[in-house]
């Protein structure tokens, strides 16, 4: 099934489980009595997502969003809405929860959409963000991890949709190899 030959572990279960406490615990000081909805990114981000809301101490809802740029491992630069919200946002401030933040391309149209429809606020909850890949103007308000350009796997992100099911988040070797070799003219 999971070949552990293609990865090199980066952050461990342990790792996360502290890092998601870590900002579920800012998360419930920061909404406090406001009217908040999760907005889960699917796919990559269900993992993330679940371990999330168990960690905020607060009422709140949830709905889900599904949109896509990538192919294997590169972004195709269109952005494609494959499931919009179920809930009307207008009374809500919006906490969309991502997996992870490349470009930046996906989450600006998603924040844009989602401010069309006049929620009270929208802020943005990774758990990883590659500062170095973005390509347009965004910041998280909520980030669990900064990390170099990598492709990652585990804790819900994938490969051609292998390797969510990881409980921890590794390099993905082959990825890592094909661009060293790549980058340093080694092919």
């Amino acid at each position: 099934m999971n070949n552990k030959s293609k990865y090199e572990v980066l952050f461990t279960e342990n790792q996360i489980s502290e890092k998601v406490k870590q900002l579920g615990l800012q998360i419930t000081k920061d909404y406090e009595n406001k009217n908040l909805l999760l907005v889960c990114m699917l796919k990559g981000s269900i993992l993330f997502f679940s371990d999330l809301i168990r960690s905020i101490d607060l009422n709140f809802h949830i709905d889900f969003m599904a949109a896509t740029s990538y192919v294997g491992t590169q972004s195709t630069g269109v952005v494609t809405i494959e499931k919009d919200l179920d809930l009307n946002i207008s009374n809500y401030h919006i906490l969309i929860v991502e997996d992870i933040i490349d470009t930046g391309r996906t989450l600006t149209c998603i924040k844009d959409l989602l401010l069309n429809k006049s929620p009270l606020s929208v802020k943005i909850c990774t758990f990883l963000d590659k500062p170095s890949k973005r390509t347009v103007s965004l910041i998280p308000d909520y980030s669990g991890y900064k990390i170099d350009d990598l492709f990652v796997i585990g804790y819900g992100l994938d490969y051609d949709e292998n390797y969510r099911n990881l409980p921890f988040i590794a390099i993905y070797k082959d990825w890592f190899e094909s661009n060293y070799k790549f980058i340093t003219g080694m092919i």
